[in-house]
């Protein structure tokens, strides 16, 4: 019998079967129901198992569906959903209001509370900054492994979780200590237990990833082959998306605060002007990941973000604490955030041709710069909400955590920053920025003395030839 024969046999016995179902259920009496009958309809229509649905698996298309239709109902009730927990106090006295206007008020009180916190974090200078970047990349990187640690909960899977967080660490001894290397290199190789460190640090980096990837492979199952490759996949995307991130941020801090004040600063602005012109003015959905965001939300708060940064960049250029690039000083013993503000920092003149008259003004470049970042992250930097918000809806929950009451986890409200903080590293390694003599020196003293020699000679024979110095 061919395939298609046997194709057409079970299409038939089927029909048979609903045609004898169908006449049972007519020879009851009226009043009675079949007893499958309330059995199907507490069955919700869009979960499809293989009780309720046209198509039966088997044994083994089961076992390698991962994650299946009928595992993501079941992780989504283990996952913290977040954005309608509120603290009990604030229940209480807004109990009166409207759900849509409760969730306002949270979200409004905890957003204020998000941004006392940062301005309170940036008063502690830049250490306080890294600091923080590091504890957000933890914990974003902890509610994103979660979701793939409910399913290896429920496969048993062995040893994902520990894997999962021996590549972070291994990832951030890399890249963190790429930054050492490149702003401290000096210094550190001062220190002869350290030296090692830091001439090996990529070979150290590769070996400790090495022990993770034997590790990987020793604890393959034959059963969940698949399914443990996925998840190895999933650790390594987590990872791009949020330790690299980490790091480019780090990178934007020591190019000065502003390269990381002002567009985070941007980010805050457009995601909550976004909301409010949606809130009051919302009428045309955006796009269908996000269904409560509106076009008049979309470009309200796009209009808002670049007066913002136009007008925080003029305030922040005025100060040398936050324009200056961010140095180690070998005689004080500490970073030092002290310079001559660049040109960028330094008002200018332009001069504008406007309706056959020429006029000049005075400003400061950056604020040219700031007009592209506050660009980017308001067309491109909402994005990275979509992006969130359809792994989000992949696997049917509504946020990442439930750590700020109307917000979610700490991913919801950085979605958009990872996204942005590529933006501006890849703009001032573009547009802005030069060769670091601190890095430069680093790399002179791990030249062999004969080496450091010849070079020596070749920069005086140089200065000398331009009368910038005279020996």
């Amino acid at each position: 019998m061919s395939a298609t024969d046997g194709g057409g046999a079970e299409l038939r016995r089927r029909l048979l079967a609903e045609g004898d179902a169908g006449q049972q259920q007519q020879q009851q009496p009226q009043g009675q129901e079949s007893p499958k009958q309330p059995q199907q309809q507490q069955q919700p229509p869009e979960c499809a198992t293989t009780e309720n649905s046209d198509h039966v698996d088997s044994e083994t298309e089961t076992e390698e569906r991962m994650p299946d239709e009928k595992y993501v109902d079941e992780m989504a009730k283990k996952l913290p959903q977040g954005t309608n927990k509120m603290p009990e106090v604030l229940g209480y006295v807004l109990s009166g209001l409207p759900d849509r206007w409760k969730n306002w008020v949270i979200r409004g009180i905890f957003t204020m509370i998000m941004i006392s916190g940062f301005c309170l974090i940036i008063y502690g200078g830049p250490l306080a900054l890294m600091v923080t970047a590091l504890a957000v990349q933890v914990k974003c990187f902890q509610e994103i492994i979660s979701i793939g640690y409910s399913v290896y909960r429920i496969h048993g899977l062995p040893w994902f979780r520990s894997l999962s967080w021996y590549f972070l660490l291994t990832s951030n001894y890399f890249f963190y200590g790429e930054n050492l290397v490149d702003y401290f290199g000096v210094a550190v190789s001062r220190v002869d237990s350290l030296r090692f460190l830091v001439k090996y640090h990529r070979f150290l980096s590769f070996c400790l990833y090495c022990i993770g990837f034997v590790w990987f492979v020793l604890s393959l199952v034959k059963k969940y082959y698949m399914k443990q490759f996925s998840l190895f996949a999933w650790t390594h995307v987590a990872l791009l998306i949020v330790v690299t991130q980490s790091y480019l941020i780090i990178q934007n801090i020591f190019e000065g605060l502003i390269w990381f004040i002002v567009p985070v600063s941007m980010i805050v602005c457009n995601d909550v002007m976004a909301y409010m012109f949606g809130f009051f003015f919302g009428r045309t959905p955006l796009i269908q990941l996000s269904p409560k965001k509106t076009w008049e939300g979309f470009i309200g708060g796009g209009f808002a973000t670049v007066i913002f940064g136009l007008i925080a960049s003029y305030f922040l250029c005025q100060f040398q604490f936050f324009v200056c690039p961010i140095e180690y000083s070998e005689t004080e013993g500490r970073m030092i955030i002290e310079c001559e503000p660049s040109y960028l920092f330094r008002p200018q003149e332009y001069s504008i041709a406007l309706f056959g008259a020429s006029k000049t003004i005075t400003m400061y470049p950056f604020l040219l710069h700031s007009l592209s970042m506050s660009i980017f992250s308001s067309v491109i930097g909402p994005f990275g909400g979509f992006f969130a918000s359809g792994f989000k809806r992949a696997f049917k929950i509504k946020d990442f955590g439930d750590m700020i009451p109307g917000h979610g986890g700490i991913m919801d409200r950085f979605d958009c920053q990872f996204l942005m903080a590529t933006f501006v590293n890849v703009y001032i390694s573009s547009f802005i920025r030069y060769a670091s003599p601190q890095k430069l020196l680093n790399m002179v003293y791990n030249l062999k003395p004969e080496e450091q020699l010849q070079l020596f000679n070749q920069l005086k024979d140089s200065l000398e030839e331009r009368n910038i110095i005279n020996l």
